[in-house]
């Protein structure tokens, strides 16, 4: 067989972009203007209440502003997100157990592969839902605790605060454990993400 000037080269390899990625654009925009909002709510949040920090920052009601300002934006990109049926679906997907999900959530090797997993698995369907929970609390509460809409009784606004406080210690806990996950198993599922994969070779 007769070679042609272009067989003896390398053959370069290409890598199909799949069709289905795993999130649109809208849900990544959406993702990221949740994250930022929360991440500055938590952010501010900490000055207020770490003493050496809030000393360090100042401008207390500067920073009261800004962070009342980020609870109450935090719900938008996620009702701006209904508006693609991508994202809705999601939505409905994370809104549906099924036993497998408790199955999941029970077993010691749940990322060996061993029980199938969907589009998310149990454990961030079960974040999902914390999280949504946690902002609706932070939200009544911080209503509360602000005097908004009513003239609320001083031990009213004292409970809400006390109420406030531990949803915030719970979500902030549930953001890092989020975030840990996520550098871990980009996927959601026993494939490593890019990073957990560079680590591993540089170990």
């Amino acid at each position: 067989m007769t070679s042609t000037p272009m067989s003896d080269r390398p053959t370069v390899a290409t890598t199909t972009p799949s069709p289905d990625r795993r999130f649109s654009s809208a849900e990544v925009v959406v993702h990221a203007a949740f994250a930022v909002l929360i991440g500055i709510g938590i952010v501010t949040a900490a000055i207020m209440w770490i003493d050496p920090l809030a000393i360090a920052v100042g401008r207390r009601e500067l920073v009261r502003t800004v962070h009342v300002t980020a609870g109450v934006l935090a719900p938008l990109p996620l009702a701006l997100g209904l508006l693609s049926a991508r994202f809705r679906s999601d939505v409905a997907r994370l809104e549906r157990w099924t036993d497998s999900d408790v199955d999941w959530l029970r077993s010691k090797d749940r990322r060996s592969g061993r029980i199938p997993v969907s589009r998310f698995n149990a454990g961030q369907k079960l974040n999902a839902a914390l999280t949504i929970g946690a902002i609706i609390v932070l939200l009544g509460t911080g209503t509360v605790m602000g005097g908004w809409l009513w003239s609320w009784p001083t031990a009213a606004r004292t409970d809400a605060t006390w109420v406030h406080d531990w949803t915030a210690f719970a979500l902030t806990a549930a953001v890092i454990g989020h975030v840990v996950f996520a550098l871990r198993y980009g996927r959601g599922d026993s494939s490593p993400s890019a990073v957990a994969v560079a680590v591993e070779r540089l170990e």
